[in-house]
């Protein structure tokens, strides 16, 4: 069975689960990829093809990726695998 291609339902979708379940992770992308040295707050706004588009304390962040995103699998394989590229600590 195919993903789901990367349309603005699915991109709503992951939105909302990032938000809700791994508001952690969304506050670390805006830390380590989108350079917010310490973020009070960050919501997941947009999943785009070629960025992730987030809300960081008030301000719009976009954090690209290293590819162009294909479809609703690839994004969860891409935002997993950038997680854990994240040093810890």
């Amino acid at each position: 069975m195919p993903a789901d291609p990367l349309t603005p339902d699915v991109s709503a979708r992951i939105c909302l689960h990032m938000n809700n379940d791994h508001a952690e992770a969304v506050l670390s992308y805006a830390r380590h990829y989108g350079g917010v040295e310490a973020p009070q707050s960050a919501r997941m706004l947009q999943v785009l093809p070629e960025a992730m588009e987030l809300e960081v304390d008030g301000s719009t962040v976009a954090v690209p990726f290293d590819h162009t995103l294909t479809d609703s699998e690839d994004a969860h394989r891409t935002l997993v695998a950038m997680l854990r590229s994240m040093p810890k600590g």
